[in-house]
């Protein structure tokens, strides 16, 4: 399950970036002359027109090979060559793997609004003791059913609402056997930390639901607007982990390669369909924004010396791509080898 699991995300994202590349090229005129998924030697492939299609014996990526690619080529047709296009139309190109990756997620997001995303109702299942809920008076069993006035229909939007009002007195509207009734309680300024680690106030009753969900279905278009909006916070989320990141607020060893990967997809799997491509969705968002990173031999890199060549109005040096492009890669090659140290370690470490 968990190989298989490993192969169809990992899959389905890198065909995705390269299709991305894919299109936009032919959507300029320039020649394609191979698509991989995987690196090193061909597995299996099929030639047609000028295109030959492949699958690779490394499963850690993907390429298109375009005309003209390499300036060092001289004998190419000018007309499908992709070093002989406009700056711009050379950026769109290569923008165009990581925009597929955020629409893959905008899409997925869609189906699984559409689905219907398994949520927990607000019916209190247990109240512990010593904090605000239970000096209160409140019980297991209780619904509540508005927040100030406000409708509410969702823990996890009940919960947002009491952990942003630490040491606020708010006003519930409470379900009890029928019968509903207003109370006003204060929650409990609490330290905790947060999805980075770090340490904030929040606000708690000291209530925790009951295990009561519903199916939360919404139309295409809701389900679409839901699904963009989705992406962007957890773009937010990512770049905002990556500055943590950099700030040792997020240890370095959080970071995970292929088998941490192959791991979350076996269990995300396990769990159920609609888990899988949840993490499907977060894990295309990671490969866009990995991808916009401005190092040498990524599509960010590409971009970088794009942007420079339209502010020069030239290319930049041969020499210095090669440089670059050198330096680049000894970046990702370490990067990956830190991040199978990193599997490698947290897989013994289990055992």
């Amino acid at each position: 399950m968990t190989i298989l699991s490993a192969i169809v995300v990992l899959g389905l994202l890198i065909f995705v970036h390269e299709l991305g590349h894919f299109l936009a090229a032919k959507r300029a005129g320039v020649g394609v002359l191979k698509f991989s998924l995987g690196f090193g030697p061909k597995i299996f492939g099929f030639k047609r027109r000028e295109t030959e299609y492949l699958i690779s014996a490394v499963p850690l990526g993907g390429y298109v090979k375009m005309v003209g690619e390499d300036i060092k080529d001289e004998d190419v047709d000018l007309e499908k060559s992709f070093s002989h296009k406009p700056v711009g139309t050379r950026a769109l190109i290569v923008l165009a793997g990581p925009a597929a990756n955020f629409l893959l997620a905008v899409f997925i997001f869609w189906l699984v609004f559409i689905i219907g995303v398994p949520t927990l109702t607000p019916l209190i299942g247990e109240v512990k003791e010593g904090f605000p809920a239970a000096e209160k008076g409140l019980r297991a069993g209780d619904r509540i059913v508005a927040f100030e006035g406000t409708p509410i229909k969702r823990w996890d939007e009940l919960a947002g609402k009491i952990h942003r009002s630490p040491g606020q007195p708010v006003r519930l509207t409470i379900e009890r056997a029928g019968d509903r009734f207003e109370l006003t309680i204060t929650p409990k300024p609490t330290k905790q930390k947060n999805i980075f680690g770090e340490e904030q106030e929040i606000g708690l009753l000291g209530i925790a639901p009951s295990e009561e969900i519903v199916i939360e279905r919404v139309d295409p278009f809701t389900a679409l607007y839901r699904g963009f909006f989705k992406t962007l916070d957890l773009t937010r989320v990512i770049l905002v982990s990556l500055v943590k990141l950099i700030q040792r607020v997020i240890p370095l060893s959080s970071i995970g390669g292929p088998i941490l990967v192959a791991q979350m997809a076996g269990e995300q799997a396990r769990v159920g369909f609609l888990s899988l491509l949840l993490f499907t969705a977060v894990l295309s968002v990671n490969l866009g924004i990995l991808n916009l990173l401005p190092i040498p031999i990524l599509d960010g890199g590409h971009l970088m010396f794009a942007a420079l060549e339209g502010l020069r109005g030239k290319p930049i040096s041969l020499k210095k791509r090669e440089i670059a492009q050198q330096v680049g890669l000894v970046l990702l090659i370490s990067l990956m080898i830190f991040a199978f140290y990193n599997d490698i370690f947290r897989l013994f470490h289990r055992q």
